[in-house]
């Protein structure tokens, strides 16, 4: 077989006694200390026993791929007593630099090779003795300390900018107690505590304008000289209204902690090395008996958890801190099985680990080294961030070399040096040290040496560096199979998750605002209506009272006027709101967080939305494939069932030169099926050998499962296809694919890897070059006469200029990007033995480069292989979107929401999701605005953004930040006038910034939805925040006001609740103020009737009885009253619209109220003394008051749209209470008079003549001019 390429090198048999490394940064620390070296080291194995005893690497990081064997150290046995500083230094300089140069940040790389796992049925590979010679122990790779000290010498070296540059980085002892005090690992949402809720609560009730007004009011009744009546009656209700609003903002503060509780008390596994007094623990699942004495599990409670401790994760599960991966184990029954079954003389592991050596007496056991192998072939661990960054593709993590190949019981000896806590997800330096046995700081001792003077080298040996890619973050999740051990190194509000996240803020809905801004106008009122009393007498005294202090009465006595109950009947209402949303059948588990802001549901403009988890489900699923002459999709995939099954029919292997059809006896078919048939066969072969995939058996109730593990979800849904069409992947490590039919279980494609070429975010491309394998006993076989074939599938933007020509590829491609599907173009090359020698020697050298390495090697790639491919095909991938969400997305745009989606996920998913969404109108143009740097490119994108308002706004986040930092008020005046603006690659920061800055500039209600704890600083910026309860997460329905299960659930939430809780306040609100309105102007006309005395007209319990009991209740009972009925509410939305104009309470509204209010004053109590002839007495007071009490009853009647038995019993029953009250009112009424007909007719007369008018005139304007819910009703 020809040499490997450089990529591929670390697919190289290795003996005990050579081992090679695969990277420029890889050092064995075997050779750093020449003491393992001793009690380790491996008998010499023959090379030609080498090549059959293979063990391969494990997880390495992409860089090592891409760079891998192009400088490597071909060291061979070397003395114990070997000079580890000249092994540093004499390997001049080029290996450094080299290391530096492949040291950059390689989180980009979407598709990472996967570690070498034993993954098939144990039908046909477990039990191949082929497999148990090949299961060896992998070894780790090493890196060189002086890596990580300039890393770890650039935190002096930050930004000015950054708040953490001049911290100090942290050191965390594994497992011990810390020398220093760190946050406790807490979630709190709450908005107060214990010490600030009363000074924050009372600041905001007293910072609406009518409760200082009224807080003045109560005290001035301190004063004798303005004493009215009891003092009691004013400073009661204001007690009574001010602990109404609080204790309503505790409940809702209390239910936020109690929630708080529930995630704080999620329990999480640790390991504990001692042994735990009073506490429930267990021995841990050791991989080494030996060590079962002294560790052991305990469970804690996430808030218990603290930084050093050692946390053991397993899968789907949330992490609850910031941590770094020390070790990891699979749970794979294969790896574990053909782990037992391994047959190793050597113990390289051990050599490579760095593991300060064992005592002389002490030998490593077998079974140590059989468990240590097992160890290696799990040490690949893949997270998911999309609660974190929003990001769907899984994240490969490595634990550290150092800490791996260690015990449990060794951890105690490990010290983690951390950079300060910092908000950037992807970015981290650190190292990690291993101390001797005795203690940290002691040397490390040559026991062996005479004297046991300490070897500075070794000890050098003992440290490695940490990046990103050893950590996980909080709220991120363990996709792998596997059992993942790791430290605490962040916790609470320290924590990634916690520093990207906006502090919460009290919320005040816009109606409050609005009614703030209208006692404002009634307040003016009453002093404009004081001083005209005064002013008519002359300023001159009135009754030995001197004018301005007659002002002041007058000010009190009007005071009604301003309704110190609309705050309680406000927050009692929104109770109701709340309840009725919670009991809700159609919209199940909805929880009201805030129930403050029920009304702002109904008035919202601006809709920004997350898409990973909560427009889409980030389940991925192949819709539709294309092979040139027909396309497949939905039930015609049988048909592409039936062509793979005649592939790959008979118990050969099969290649792609064979005939198809040929072994199942189809070769007479007609030509044009079999061309076809040809054509369906290749592409899915195609699909099932180029990916990174590895298939994983798990056991699920007794049953053995194969699922796929991947970085990205679209590799995934591309193998599961191919498994259901009938062709399985059933095993894959670093140098083997093994492919069997589905129907017959037979193995039908053996192949060997000779290269792989991963996708990153700028290639867009993933290739893959194989070896085609007709002989059964492949995994021993070294022929090289198979077929060599280069397989590649990418993005049509860049495959459509490396396929060979056509006429069909771009017009397929753009009809599959109209239906929302991410294309994938896929080719094929097949290379000669001659062709790929002299590519894999250009390629090497290529890989040798120090100078422009990465663009030598992607053009030796472009010359050789990227030219004129065999265009398969194309296939369509699909995120598939939540229930509902088209409709949904539909009806919202109907009602005149502007929707925008923020997202963390990549340019190309987010344009395809607003596409399936309906985001985006079909044929609409998306004008993409990405990896602007500039201020002239960004220039020129606003430039053209406003010439062209009817197109929709695609932005990275790069783009973004530099026009939210550079262009901000003139992106913002631009944006919002585009009817779609989709941002992706965003930050949780700067979806807040984007919707704190909508709010600000357009003063309209911005809601914000999501899932992810990356959309908690959204949704708290927002004015309404929904949160999605999420799959592995319940960040966001915890911070946000209003919290849903599912996205559809939005519409009714606003379309309906919002419509009704607006329309129901706006009309109570008023309804209250006209009640205070009306007595106020009885007031007036008894004032000037009366010669201007500032004397009350109904005082005492009369004042406080109109207010409560006898008007309450039917006011009150307008929250169940509604104009349109559920279904005509989303039959048109446009209805929505008009709530967002503010018409229900707007200023005209409440200036034809006041009118309203004056009038049915005047009449009730100017009519009362004409007809009684006299301006005071009790039988007056009987009169007008009853008329007032009848009048209020009647108008809410008339004001109500739909009837609901409550207002009936409402109506009915106040009437009664009131007519039960009258003989206790003697100190008030004339009750004989009460009884006799004079005062039934005259109360009669009176109140038709106020109730009358305004009826009328309430028809006619209804049928001049109707409003559009009478419009809609019919």
């Amino acid at each position: 077989m020809p040499a490997m390429p450089s990529s591929s090198d670390y697919l190289q048999p290795h003996d005990g006694a050579s081992v090679d490394s695969g990277s420029d940064d890889d050092l064995d620390l075997e050779e750093l200390d020449p003491t393992t070296a001793t009690f380790h080291q491996a008998p010499h194995i023959p090379r030609d026993e080498a090549t059959r005893k293979i063990s391969y690497g494990s997880g390495i990081a992409l860089r090592n791929l891409r760079i891998g064997g192009g400088s490597r150290w071909k060291h061979s046995n070397r003395a114990s007593g070997e000079d580890t500083h000249g092994l540093l230094e004499d390997r001049d300089e080029e290996t450094l630099r080299r290391s530096h140069a492949s040291s950059h940040n390689y989180t980009e790389d979407d598709a990472p090779l996967l570690a070498n796992r034993r993954r098939s049925s144990a039908r046909s590979l477990v039990g191949d003795p082929a497999i148990r010679q090949r299961v060896g122990s992998a070894r780790f790779f090493g890196f060189k300390a002086a890596s990580v000290f300039s890393r770890l010498s650039s935190w002096s070296r930050r930004s000015d900018n950054d708040d953490n540059a001049n911290k100090p980085p942290r050191e965390v002892f594994v497992a011990q107690t810390q020398r220093a005090k760190y946050p406790p690992n807490v979630v709190s949402n709450a908005k107060y505590t214990p010490w600030s809720f009363l000074p924050r609560t009372l600041y905001n009730e007293f910072s609406f304008f009518f409760n200082i007004y009224f807080l003045l009011v109560a005290l001035s009744q301190i004063i004798p000289v303005l004493r009215i009546g009891y003092m009691s009656s004013y400073i009661a209700p204001l007690a009574f209204v001010v602990a109404i609003s609080l204790g309503k903002e505790a409940l809702d503060d209390i239910g936020r902690r109690r929630r708080d509780a529930e995630a704080n008390s999620e329990e999480f596994t640790v390991v504990s090395f001692d042994s735990p007094m009073g506490r429930k623990a267990y021995t841990a699942t050791s991989i080494d008996n030996s060590e079962a004495s002294d560790v052991f599990e305990i469970t804690k409670k996430s808030r218990d958890l603290k930084v050093g401790d050692v946390l053991k994760v397993r899968k789907n599960q949330r992490l609850p801190a910031d941590v770094v991966i020390l070790k990891s184990i699979s749970n794979d029954p294969v790896i574990a099985r053909a782990s037992s079954l391994a047959e190793s003389p050597a113990d390289p592991m051990h050599q490579a680990s760095g593991d300060v050596p064992a005592p002389v007496d002490t030998e490593p056991s077998s079974s140590t080294t059989a468990n240590e192998d097992h160890l290696s072939s799990g040490s690949d661990t893949f997270i998911r961030t999309d609660q974190l960054d929003g990001e769907t593709d899984w994240k490969l993590r490595l634990p550290s070399v150092l800490s791996q190949s260690l015990r449990l019981n060794d951890f105690t000896r490990l010290k983690v040096t951390a950079s300060a806590p910092d908000k950037r997800v992807n970015e981290f330096v650190g190292t990690i040290e291993l101390g001797s046995r005795s203690g940290f700081y002691d040397p490390h001792v040559d026991k062996a040496q005479p004297g046991g003077e300490a070897s500075n080298e070794s000890q050098q040996a003992n440290s490695a560096p940490l990046t990103i890619d050893n950590t996980a973050w909080a709220n991120t999740v363990l996709a792998s199979n596997t059992a993942t051990y790791a430290v605490i190194i962040y916790t609470g509000s320290q924590t990634r998750a916690a520093l990207s996240t906006s502090p919460s803020r009290s919320k005040v809905g816009l109606l409050e605002y609005e009614i703030n801004n209208l006692t404002k106008i009634l307040c003016a009122l009453t002093l404009t209506l004081s001083v005209i009393l005064v002013a008519l007498e002359g300023f001159q005294p009135t009754n030995d009272k001197k004018w301005y202090i007659a002002i002041m009465i007058y000010l009190i006595l009007f005071s009604t006027i301003i309704p110190m109950s609309l705050r309680v009947n406000l927050d009692m209402a929104k109770s109701v709101y709340s309840r009725f949303i919670q009991r809700d059948t159609d919209i199940p588990g909805t929880v009201v967080r805030t129930s403050t802001i029920p009304e702002d549901l109904g008035r919202i403009e601006y809709l920004l939305s997350d898409k990973t988890g909560t427009l889409t489900q980030n389940e991925m699923e192949l819709k539709k494939i294309h092979v040139g002459t027909v396309s497949y999709a939905n039930d015609a995939m049988e048909e592409v069932a039936s062509f793979v099954r005649q592939g790959f029919a008979g118990n050969t292997l099969t290649t792609p030169s064979a005939v198809f059809g040929a072994q199942a006896g189809f070769g007479a078919a007609p030509r044009t099926r079999r061309e076809i048939g040809s054509r369906v066969r290749d592409i899915i072969l195609a699909l099932a050998l180029c990916h990174n995939v590895t298939p994983t058996m798990d056991e699920e109730d007794g049953v053995t499962v194969t699922s796929y593990q991947a970085s990205s979800p679209d590799e995934i849904a591309i193998v599961k296809y191919t498994e259901d069409v009938g062709l399985k992947l059933s095993y894959r490590d670093r140098q083997t694919i093994v492919l069997e039919a589905t129907d017959t279980s037979h193995v039908v494609v053996r192949v060997r890897i000779l290269d792989i070429f991963p996708f990153t975010s700028e290639s867009k491309r993933m290739g893959i070059i194989v070896q085609f394998e007709t002989d059964n006993t492949i995994l021993e076989s070294t022929s090289d006469d198979g077929e060599i074939w280069f397989y590649q599938k990418g993005a049509d933007t860049v495959m459509s200029a490396i396929v060979a020509a056509n006429d069909w590829l771009d017009e397929e491609t753009a009809n599959m990007a109209r239906e929302g599907l991410r294309t994938l173009v896929i080719g094929r090359k097949r290379l000669s033995s001659q062709q790929f020698q002299a590519f894999s020697t250009k390629y090497k050298q290529a890989a040798l480069a120090l100078q422009g390495r990465d663009v030598g090697m992607a053009k030796v790639v472009s010359e050789h292989l990227e030219r004129d491919l065999e265009l398969l095909g194309v296939t369509g991938v699909e995120d598939r979107l939540q229930r509902d969400v088209k409709p949904s997305l539909e009806l919202l745009r109907n009602a005149g929401v502007k929707i925008w989606m923020l997202t963390g996920d990549k340019v190309e998913t987010a344009r395809c999701v607003a596409i399936s969404a309906k985001l985006v109108a079909r044929g609409q143009y998306i004008h993409t605005v990405s990896k602007v740097k500039d201020r002239a490119a960004a220039q020129e994108a606003l430039d053209f953004l406003r010439n062209k308002t009817d197109c929709c706004l695609l932005i990275d986040g790069e783009s973004l930040s530099l026009m939210l930092g550079q262009f901000r008020s003139s992106f913002i005046s631009v944006a919002v006038l585009l009817p779609a603006v989709i941002a992706c690659r965003c930050s949780p920061t700067q979806k807040a910034e984007v919707a704190d800055l909508i709010r600000q500039y357009t003063k309209k209600r911005v809601c914000c939805i999501g899932d992810g704890g990356n959309d908690v600083s959204m949704i708290q910026a927002a004015d309404v925040g929904i949160g999605i309860v999420g799959k592995e997460g319940r960040q966001a329905s915890l911070a946000a006001d209003f919290s849903i299960t599912q996205f559809h659930h939005l519409t009714k939430l606003l379309v309906w609740h919002g419509r009704n809780s607006y329309k129901r306040s706006a009309k109570l609100a008023q309804f209250i103020m006209h009640r205070g309105l009306i007595i106020s102007a009885c007031q007036t006309m008894y004032s000037i009737a009366s010669h201007f005395d500032p004397k009350g007209l109904f005082i005492n319990w009369l004042m406080v009885g109109y207010a409560t009991v006898y008007t309450n209740a039917p006011v009150f009972s307008l929250v169940f009253d509604r104009d349109v009925d559920e279904h005509l509410a989303n039959l048109y939305p446009e209805l929505y619209k008009e709530l967002k104009s503010g018409r229900s309470l707007s200023y005209r509204s409440f200036f034809i109220w006041v009118l309203v209010s004056v009038y049915q004053g005047a009449v009730i109590q100017g009519l009362s003394q004409i007809l009684l002839h006299t301006i005071s007495g009790p039988r007056l007071i009987s009169v007008s008051f009853t008329a007032l009490i009848i009048n209020e009853l009647l108008m809410v009647a008339i004001a109500i749209t739909t009837w609901h038995p409550l207002m009936i019993f409402c109506l009915i029953g106040t009437a009664l209470v009131y007519a039960a009250s009258v003989p206790f009112l003697g100190d008030y009424f004339d009750l004989e008079y009460v009884i006799t007909v004079d005062w039934v007719w005259r109360v009669i007369a009176v109140c038709a003549v106020s109730v009358i008018p305004v009826w009328a005139g309430k028809l006619i304007q209804q049928s001049w001019k109707p409003p559009s819910y009478r419009k809609v009703r019919g």
